[in-house]
Formats: structure tokens, C-alpha cells, sequence
């Protein structure tokens, strides 16, 4: 990737990222209740202390000034869901088992992936195809709400080969990474499948076949190069599906991530926490985007003279 290229994405990624937050910022205040809603019972002179203390008394322009200016140092400011405890600690705390959680999961559906396309295109309109091409049907089909509760009843209920929920044990993170992994799996299964039956259809392919190349060469070295490129393209938007399915399957399986603390600042209209977490998944989605035109480029230089 050029300079320049580099540079303007990166500008036009700080420019998404600040758009975001601040639109962010403007909906959390705009909606109705607040943090003390639920000290209703509490004297006015309390209500005011309290939000003096987290200055919520002083004009939206300069709360917004206030936070920004501490995000830009990494200051999050403190967390009104849980007291005494800053959001960039809580954040810090809940980072590593999203991000293991969602890794975990995308290395388990490409690993699967890989293979199970590969039987499907060549296999392709057999009973094998048809039949991991319905699966990936319903994989896509199933939300993650869905398939979460479904494993719980099968393997902690039913079987009670794994437990339902918690967090310490490698045997809790088996459930979670496969509700994560599943609906990815089913759509990257499918892109690999794609990917190889147009590389194997063109002409550059068979020239290379006239040519006396092996099949295991052919393979490596021609129709896996390009029908890893839109592979490569899903990931930006798979680790995005990722870290919005955690905060479901975070609070199905009681997993202390970052979307348990999105959902719950949300329902608690715990505003830095809430910011706190989409400034987090921002960074994230960035970092992403990136790495992942970063890795396309490579692939195919085209893409960086495009």
C-alpha cells in the first residue's frame, strides 16, 4: 500500500471514528432516562450532588469537550453502573475475553471453512455439495441468539457434556466460540466454494493444467491464491459481526467481555461506559479495516493501483 494511499484511509478512518463517537455521544443524551434515574427516592439536593460529581450539570457542549479531551489521553472517566471503578479499567479488564472469545471463533471458521469448500466445489451439484450447502443454508439462517440457547439445551442440558455458562475454564469457552463460529462458518464455507469453482473455470487455470502442472500444485499455488482474495475481503466485516454477536453470546453464556458491559451500560444509561466500549470497537474496526486492504494489496497489487 502506497504513502498516500495509507495516509488517506488513515484520515478517512480518524474522520469515521470521530463521526461515530460523536454521534454516539448526542444519542446517549438524547434518550430518554438517565444514571440516577433509579435514585428517585433519594432528597434533590443528593440528585444534584450526584450529578455534579460526574458532571452532568454542565452544558452538553462542554461534556462532550471534556470527554473527548479525555479519550485522547486514554482517560475514560468513571463508570456510573460500577462505582469507584474507571471504564478504562473495566475495559482493560473485559478486552481479553472478547478478543480471545472472537479469535478463537474466526480461527475455528476458516479452519473448517477451508476443507468444507474444498469438498463442495469438487463435489460440485452431488448430494455431498447439496448437503454442506443446506447446512451452511442454516448456519446463515440461525441468528446467534438463536443458535446459542440451542447449544445450551443440547450440550449443558441435554448431554451435559459442557457447562451452560461462566468464566476460568478452558471447557466454558467451548460453547461460546461455537455459537460465534457457526454463522461465520457457514459464510466463509460458501465464499471458499465460490472462489474455487471460478478459479478452476478460467482460463488462466486451464492453461496452467495444459501445461502438465500437478494437482496439488495447481491447487496451492493458482486457485487457492485467488479464491482466498474474497476470503480475505470477509474478514473486515466477519470481525465486525463478531464483536456485535458477543454482546449476545456474552450475556447468554454470563462471559465478563465487552459487550456484556455494552449492553449493560445501555440498559443502565451508563454514558462513559457505553462510549468507552464503541470507542474501544472502533479502534478495533479500524485496525481491522487496515490490516485486512493491508493483506488484499498483497494478494493482488491491482488493488493498491486501483
Amino acid at each position: 500500500m502506497s504513502a498516500r494511499r495509507l495516509f488517506e484511509r488513515g484520515a478517512e478512518a480518524v474522520f469515521t471514528l470521530w463521526l461515530l463517537l460523536s454521534l454516539c455521544f448526542v444519542l446517549l443524551r438524547l434518550a430518554p432516562g438517565g444514571p440516577f434515574d433509579g435514585e428517585r427516592s433519594a432528597p434533590p439536593e443528593i440528585e444534584a450532588a450526584l450529578a455534579r460529581s460526574y458532571a452532568l450539570d454542565a452544558p452538553l457542549w462542554k461534556q462532550y469537550l471534556d470527554w473527548f479531551g479525555g479519550l485522547l489521553t486514554l482517560d475514560l472517566g468513571p463508570s456510573f453502573t460500577y462505582p469507584d471503578q474507571q471504564v478504562a479499567d473495566l475495559i482493560a479488564q473485559a478486552l481479553p475475553v472478547t478478543l480471545l472469545t472472537g479469535g478463537l471463533a474466526l480461527v475455528l471458521a476458516i479452519t473448517l471453512a477451508l476443507p468444507l469448500g474444498w469438498l463442495a466445489a469438487r463435489r460440485r451439484g452431488q448430494a455431498l455439495d447439496r448437503l454442506l450447502m443446506s447446512l451452511t443454508g442454516l448456519g446463515l439462517a440461525l441468528p446467534k441468539y438463536v443458535v446459542a440457547p440451542l447449544l445450551v439445551l443440547l450440550f449443558a442440558v441435554l448431554l451435559r457434556w459442557l457447562p451452560a455458562g461462566g468464566w476460568g475454564r478452558a471447557d466454558q469457552l467451548v460453547l461460546p466460540v461455537l455459537a460465534l463460529a457457526l454463522p461465520n462458518l457457514a459464510y466463509a464455507a460458501r465464499l471458499v466454494r465460490a472462489g474455487l469453482i471460478e478459479a478452476w473455470a478460467s482460463d488462466w487455470y486451464r492453461a496452467a493444467q495444459a501445461r502438465g502442472l500437478p494437482g496439488r500444485t495447481l491447487l496451492l499455488r493458482q486457485a487457492a491464491p485467488a479464491a482466498a482474495l474474497p476470503l480475505v475481503a470477509w474478514l473486515a466485516p466477519a470481525s465486525i459481526n463478531l464483536l456485535s454477536g458477543s454482546a449476545v453470546v456474552e450475556q447468554i453464556f454470563g462471559l465478563p467481555g465487552l459487550g456484556r458491559y455494552f449492553v449493560q451500560g445501555a440498559l443502565n444509561r451508563d454514558y462513559t461506559l457505553v462510549l468507552g466500549v464503541v470507542a474501544c470497537i472502533g479502534v478495533g474496526i479500524v485496525l481491522v479495516n487496515t490490516a485486512v486492504d493491508a493483506l488484499r494489496g498483497r494478494l493482488d497489487p491491482r488493488l493498491d493501483r486501483a
